[in-house]
């Protein structure tokens, strides 16, 4: 099994910047695909940024250009730059590992999750 535990939420004014962070515990962390998701309040969980095992990385289009993802092997970390933050991107943010060289956007393809992290712009 893996535990993922992140950090780095927090609040911030429009156009700043967070770096969320990932720790993940479990073997073979160079084998499993991570991903960062967020949701809000009565809304679907929505994929934001994700990174297979070799550091190939894939945005949602809302983010694309603003928010970078990045892995330490390691370090068993995978963290989410995010810079030009929009009021629209407050929300929970949650860190979600899969076995496999894959990576996606679809929360369903996912079977480990760490507890959220909020963030808050304003």
């Amino acid at each position: 099994d893996v535990q993922l535990v992140e950090s780095g939420g927090g609040s911030v004014e429009t156009g700043g910047s967070l770096r969320l962070s990932c720790a993940a515990s479990g073997d073979n962390y160079d084998r499993y695909s991570m991903a960062w998701f967020r949701q809000g309040p009565g809304k679907e969980r929505e994929g934001v940024a994700s990174i297979d095992t070799d550091g190939n990385t894939k945005y949602a289009d809302s983010v694309k250009d603003r928010f970078i993802i990045s892995r330490d092997n390691a370090k068993n970390t995978v963290a989410l730059q995010m810079n030009g933050l929009k009021p629209e991107d407050t929300d929970v943010y949650y860190c979600a590992a899969r076995f496999g060289i894959i990576a996606t956007l679809i929360p369903g393809r996912y079977t480990y999750w760490g507890e959220g992290t909020q963030v808050t712009v304003s």
